[in-house]
């Protein structure tokens, strides 16, 4: 139930991944039989993950994954357009992969704009209009909150940007194959996957630059990828990356429509018998199988490590902060509380999960709390009213 963490590689994709291992284990830069065998895997790679997104396949950059391509897209597009301005634009609920750049960015004399979010975890187009300046080079809004789930509105934010020329990235890591994404219809001009958040092998990504953009590569060397990302590709990572493409594509309406069951189910048994829960985020502007559950008297770190108890895996926010004690940024942005944000839980489901495992956990997650509430002089206070 932490399929937003990352997911298990898939055994479609494993298989296809293989045989780069061993028998076609060439370099793509070689020149000879084996290159040349790795370089064709390489580019039908390319196609296939252009085709997720509907882009062309001399768009699509390999990288290492979503950090790797928040940075190149984040620092790239600053440092190649300096000239033209120094400011920016993302909102409070991002990424670490983007805050941190940002900041960073900060320090070396740019200017960020951090737009707030509703209660629902959006922005307001409004807001974002009225944040533009004469001298702003990029807007970056995640295309859906890897902790609550929440589905931006980037066909209109990708108009405002066009209108006004300014470049639109996207960190799309937790939509792409598990809803449409399509570049042309967002106005993206660049777009950040990860393989390992779409049954794909850790370690591989991507970003999409649509043609024409200036942008400026990090790291020097022999210059692959367009001269955007030198060092020998991660051949195997990337075909099994575009094989995680292909299955997101066959599978992806139905399993959708399935998580979308299986997540309302879990919200509806956990509220009806939880009292004093409720739920962080958007429900209809929502990825199909996340939920993000708070609760009062109890602590969300406590119920995590109940369930895994119970052979239960869930999270307290995103992964790559769970080790932190302070507060979900993203929940503060919300308006939560410290205590709230210290009370939720995110529940993210996936291809394995199945409704017998929804009606469990939601039987433990209500034992968990009754226990913990129990034990907590508030929790008691509340239950004998």
């Amino acid at each position: 139930m932490d399929h937003s963490a990352t997911t298990p590689v898939a055994a479609e994709v494993l298989e296809a991944m293989l045989p780069y291992f061993s028998d076609k284990f060439g370099n793509a830069s070689s020149l000879h039989g084996f290159g040349r065998e790795a370089r064709e895997a390489l580019e039908e790679s390319r196609q296939k993950v252009a085709r997720l997104l509907n882009a062309d396949p001399g768009e699509i950059v390999f990288t290492s994954g979503g950090t790797e391509s928040d940075n190149l897209a984040l620092r790239g597009i600053a440092y190649k357009n300096r000239n033209s301005g120094r400011h920016i634009i993302t909102s409070q609920i991002e990424h670490p992969a983007i805050l941190e750049t940002c900041r960073s960015l900060e320090r070396e004399g740019f200017t960020v704009t951090y737009l707030p979010v509703n209660r629902e975890g959006l922005i307001e187009l409004s807001e974002l209009e009225r944040t533009i300046r004469p001298d702003t080079i990029l807007i970056s809004i995640m295309h859906a909150n890897n902790e609550v789930g929440t589905i931006q509105p980037l066909e209109e934010v990708g108009r405002l940007a066009a209108d006004r020329d300014i470049y639109l990235h996207t960190d799309a890591v937790q939509t792409v194959g598990k809803i449409p994404v399509d570049v042309e219809a967002m106005g993206a001009d660049l777009l950040s996957l990860s393989a390992h958040k779409l049954y794909g092998p850790k370690g591989v990504g991507a970003l999409f630059i649509r043609r024409g953009t200036k942008i400026q590569s990090l790291a020097t060397g022999g210059g692959h990828e367009r001269n955007l990302r030198s060092g020998t590709e991660n051949v195997a990572g990337i075909v099994g990356l575009a094989r995680a493409a292909d299955l997101a594509r066959e599978e992806m309406a139905a399993e959708g429509h399935r998580l979308v069951e299986l997540r309302d189910r879990l919200a509806e048994l956990v509220l009806g018998r939880v009292k004093d829960a409720w739920i962080n985020g958007s429900m209809e502007k929502r990825l199909p199988g996340s939920l993000n559950l708070g609760f009062s008297y109890v602590e969300g770190e406590s119920l995590l490590l109940y369930l895994d108890s119970k052979g239960i895996a869930v999270s307290t926010g995103s992964a790559c902060s769970s080790h932190k004690l302070e507060p979900s940024h993203v929940l503060l942005a919300l308006g939560l509380r410290p205590e709230q944000c210290h009370g939720s839980l995110r529940i993210t489901m996936g291809r394995s999960n199945n409704q017998e495992q929804v009606d469990y956990v939601a039987d433990c997650i209500a034992e968990a709390v009754e226990r913990f509430r129990m034990m907590s002089p508030l929790g008691r206070d509340e239950g004998r009213k």
